[in-house]
């Protein structure tokens, strides 16, 4: 049978410094996608790449082939050898991996629990995944569900109160950093989510101009206007950065665009004057180098973490009651993906008892010389029946199971009974008890 897997990295198994490397831009999404259906029997395939998390969901015959495979084609994209980048990877499989995707949607496994902006990006990665023709029944069921889990937990519990995120949390740090951020002047570099949530936070501190560079400029003008302040494009970027107290960094380019040299220029013309840079993208905007120069601060995602441990304490509670939610919502998940494998486990176990039948016969047919067409139904009607009688009450309760193991129990009979799949995924059945009729009259006719 087919099986979940989800394999990734994320802030709390590799630093920013591996994530990056392992970040999969909106542009070479689908590519990616498309290239994981080709290789170790993968039928489906979802990634979610944010600043905190690469991860990539797929269904595959062979999980084991396809984590290799998957762990090959993130250290090729990271550019280290699979063995590396293993210390950093966790591979999860069925439940324990849609427990995960919950989880992640829900704001359990962000860097500030309870983060309102990682259920757009998970739903985005999903309707990325449905465009580019990746997903199929089993994904498209675990990604409805787990949005539904986070919807859920939101409304139903207030782990989302205060609507902390990493930019808010830089602002708040911003904030503290500069003694206050009234009269201040901050320059945004990006327009997305990001630095909109960031512009909204800023405002909320007091800034008193908020600059927005990007490289589309109506994107730019767009989220300025909204708070009040002034797009630019990104050949004005020396000035600014010359002019303002901070800096926050949150595009999606594949290479840095602050680089040492280009910092160390504005900080000689800006006479002395402490620069706050506060790097959210992941990829880094920001070039490491940069913490280097004299008299610039530089904060990438990882470095939030102190502000961040300020605030978990505030929302462990209901943590706790979210994760009640997502084990309710597990527990459906976990008995549809079982129920998917009773029947055709059920179906080859059958199969695999009148074989055995039939195989019996077989081998006594040369006692039955003188047996008769209606002695040899007898025989055969025998046989049948010790069979259904004995798979009656486990057929019954395979039926009848409804918790989170029926996938390793439909295993376990699998592998007791020896029911091997076919290369379609289906497992396979034997012919009807009826071929030994044919047999025996074959037999009796060279007889």
């Amino acid at each position: 049978m087919s099986e979940v897997l989800a394999i990734g990295v994320s802030h709390k198994t590799a630093p920013v410094a591996v994530r990056e490397r392992l970040a999969l831009t909106p542009g070479r999404l689908a590519e990616f996608l498309r290239d994981t259906l080709a290789v170790g029997d993968v039928q489906e395939a979802v990634a979610v790449s944010t600043c905190n998390r690469t991860e990539v969901y797929v269904v595959a015959g062979d999980p084991v082939e396809a984590e290799s495979a998957v762990l090959a084609m993130l250290a090729r994209k990271a550019g280290i050898r699979p063995t590396e980048l293993a210390n950093s990877i966790y591979a999860l499989r069925n439940c324990d991996a849609a427990r995960h995707l919950y989880r992640v949607t829900s704001g359990l496994e962000s860097m500030i629990v309870g983060e309102a902006e990682v259920q757009g990006q998970v739903k985005r990665a999903y309707d990325e995944a449905l465009t580019a023709q990746t997903t199929g029944p089993l994904t498209n069921h675990l990604f409805r569900d787990a949005l539904a889990t986070g919807k859920r937990v939101r409304s139903e519990t207030r782990i989302g109160e205060r609507r902390l995120s990493v930019s808010s949390v830089a602002a708040a740090l911003a904030s503290e950093q500069l003694e206050g951020l009234d009269r201040r002047e901050v320059l945004l570099v990006g327009a997305g989510e990001t630095s909109e949530l960031a512009a909204r936070a800023l405002a909320d501190h007091g800034v008193e101009a908020i600059f927005v560079a990007n490289r589309r400029r109506d994107r730019a003008l767009s989220l300025a206007q909204r708070f009040g302040g002034q797009a630019m494009s990104f050949d004005e970027l020396p000035a600014q950065l010359v002019r303002a107290d901070a800096v926050i960094c949150t595009t999606s380019s594949p290479h840095p665009i602050l680089t040492g040299d280009e910092i160390a220029a504005v900080m000689e013309a800006r006479g002395g004057r402490p620069l706050l840079i506060l790097d959210l993208a992941v990829p880094r905007d920001v070039a490491p180098e940069v913490r280097e120069v004299p008299g610039v601060s530089l904060y990438n995602v990882d470095d939030l973490s102190a502000v961040v441990r300020r605030n978990r304490s505030v929302r462990q509670v209901e943590a706790q009651h979210a994760e009640g939610i997502v084990e309710e919502e597990i527990q459906r998940f976990a008995e549809w993906l079982g129920q998917l494998e009773v029947l055709p486990t059920v179906g080859a176990l059958r199969a695999r008892g009148q074989e055995i039948a039939r195989q019996i016969v077989r081998e006594n047919a040369g006692r039955w010389e003188s047996a008769s067409p209606k002695d040899l139904e007898r025989v055969e009607a025998l046989a049948q029946a010790v069979v259904n009688r004995i798979l009656h009450e486990p057929t019954l309760r395979m039926k009848g199971m409804e918790d989170d193991r029926i996938h390793l129990r439909m295993q376990v009979i699998r592998d007791l009974f020896g029911l091997e799949e076919e290369q379609d995924g289906a497992l396979a059945v034997q012919p009807p008890l009826a071929e030994v009729r044919e047999l025996h009259r074959s037999r009796r006719q060279q007889g």
